[in-house]
């Protein structure tokens, strides 16, 4: 009995050191399981978008990030800019076609990389981010867009990005596409047996700061998405104060060509005659 009891209490021991070893590795490398940076340099703006230049965006905390600035159609100026905020993989090269789609509808948009995307320097946080896009909002302002007149775009961990930032600074409107309640709980859809709660750095949350916002607000998600749960897009949509619209694309998942597509540019389009 004695030898079974010391055999039982030796495997514990050893499930509770390879528990702890295991959540410290989750710890550890938990941010390269959130951010898939393309961190390749990206050609010159005018080279993959006619008439678009490259803009420079200075942190607070002294990095210079590369982001293309496309004028509006020159024939239907809406008077109005977008933000685009985009999600976490990727850069800026591969959403070439969605801001031509909305310069042709009148809005001029500043495309960004966040630090360590595209070329740029730096690690991605949630604090790295936020610095990124407020000193997006201080580009558009001195590009002649004041932020009353301009629309945040977040795309997936966007959402999060533009939901905190529209507690700094108002926007016209807001349009999240295949938004989070928080990262927390997309985290916990995909690895229910972690405590991903207690875990996870960076929460990025969506609903709870624009639950206590009165910006008109756009959701578009579509219903077969793979990656942040369609409830959880329902329940911002259903959370937000000031809804506009609700575009569920049918059949759609998260990384679908038409989420990067005309019909996203038609509901920013639609949210920036509503505000315009």
């Amino acid at each position: 009995m004695r030898s079974r009891s010391r055999r039982l209490v030796v495997a514990l021991v050893v499930l509770v050191v390879l528990l702890g070893v295991g959540l410290a590795v989750v710890w550890g490398l938990q941010r390269q399981l959130i951010y898939y940076p393309d961190a390749s340099d990206v050609p010159p703006a005018g080279d993959v978008l006619p008439g678009a230049r490259d803009v420079t965006l200075e942190t607070h905390d002294g990095l210079e990030l590369g982001a293309w600035y496309v004028p509006a159609d020159a024939d239907r100026d809406t008077g109005l800019a977008v933000l685009m905020a985009p999600g976490n993989g990727g850069n800026r090269a591969g959403r070439a076609d969605l801001a031509r789609d909305l310069a042709d509808r009148g809005l001029a948009v500043l495309v960004i990389d966040y630090r360590g995307y595209g070329g740029n320097p730096g690690s991605p946080s949630e604090d790295g981010l936020a610095a990124d896009a407020d000193a997006a909002v201080r580009a558009l302002a001195d590009l002649g867009h004041p932020v009353d007149r301009t629309i945040f775009l977040g795309e997936s961990l966007g959402t999060g990005v533009v939901a905190g930032l529209q507690q700094r600074h108002r926007p016209a409107g807001i349009v999240l596409r295949s938004p989070f309640t928080d990262l927390a709980d997309v985290g916990g859809h995909h690895y229910p047996w972690l405590p991903v709660r207690t875990l996870l750095r960076d929460r990025f949350p969506v609903l709870e700061p624009l639950a206590a916002s009165d910006v008109p607000v756009t959701v578009v998600y579509g219903d077969r998405d793979d990656v942040v749960p369609t409830e959880l897009s329902a329940r911002v949509a259903d959370g937000v104060p000031v809804l506009v619209e609700r575009v569920v694309l049918e059949g759609a998942g998260h990384n679908d060509a038409v989420m990067f597509g005309p019909r996203v540019a038609d509901a920013v389009a639609r949210l920036a005659r509503s505000v315009g």
